[in-house]
């Protein structure tokens, strides 16, 4: 069957995405994950959801082998072709990410960017087998989420409207339970009043529950930050960044 949040980033949303987050902020996620999985030069790393690769582009412009999946054409293509002009060491393939099948070891795994509450909790188990068995004992698995329990029940708005550069966003939101979870509609419109409409939901997870889906597929959870290497994370912080490690 296939996920609501499938098509979430193309049209409008992949430019506006790429305007929320800032360098300095993806710059500081990129150290972190150089240090925290003591990542040197030649090493591997899986990018799973690495939209427009600012991670993967980055890590590889440090010397890393990167392999990503996305399943939007856009972004594949996008960072394929920057990654040729620019003769880095990245494969980016189009793939449904619960399909993927490592065919070898990484030395770091990774899925950035708020992802991970696109999946209920049997895909989220999936996608933690995946990942699980892309790594050997002792490597971590970094990812971050904007939504776990700890930062939803209190950032959560019903509707909100704003302007992102020339584009209008009107929003509206429903928080569901059994499974908690949040569905959005998105509508943004265009100076000359075009319209794009956007659907999707958000799995809420709390952080006990994302470690125990974690340690069943075989991690240990090691560190959650608020502030990637500086600030451990506390309740309300709006990001949430896990380290895990496999068993």
């Amino acid at each position: 069957m296939a996920n609501i949040n499938d098509n979430y980033f193309d049209g409008h949303y992949k430019e506006i995405w790429r305007a929320l987050t800032p360098e300095g902020l993806t710059n500081a996620e990129v150290d972190f994950l150089v240090t925290s999985s003591n990542l040197k030069a030649g090493g591997k790393v899986l990018d799973l959801m690495c939209g427009y690769g600012r991670h993967a582009l980055a890590l590889a412009r440090k010397g890393m082998e990167v392999t990503g999946a996305d399943n939007l054409a856009d972004y594949v293509k996008e960072v394929n072709q920057i990654a040729a002009t620019e003769n880095l060491p990245i494969k980016i393939l189009q793939q449904d990410v619960l399909q993927f099948q490592p065919i070898e070891k990484y030395d770091l795994s990774i899925c950035m960017g708020n992802s991970l509450s696109f999946f209920n909790h049997a895909e989220t188990l999936r996608l933690f087998s995946i990942i699980s068995s892309s790594l050997n004992q002792g490597q971590k698995f970094i990812f971050n989420s904007l939504l776990i329990a700890e930062i939803a029940i209190k950032e959560f708005r019903e509707r909100l409207w704003e302007y992102i550069g020339d584009l209008k966003w009107l929003y509206e939101g429903k928080y569901f339970f059994s499974p908690s979870r949040i569905e959005t509609e998105s509508i943004f419109i265009t100076l000359d009043g075009k319209t794009e409409l956007k659907k999707g939901i958000d799995y809420i997870y709390s952080l006990n529950e994302v470690e125990a889906m974690l340690k069943e597929t075989g991690f240990m959870l090691k560190e959650v930050w608020s502030i990637p290497g500086k600030k451990k994370f506390t309740i309300g912080e709006p990001r949430a960044y896990f380290v895990a490690e496999k068993g």
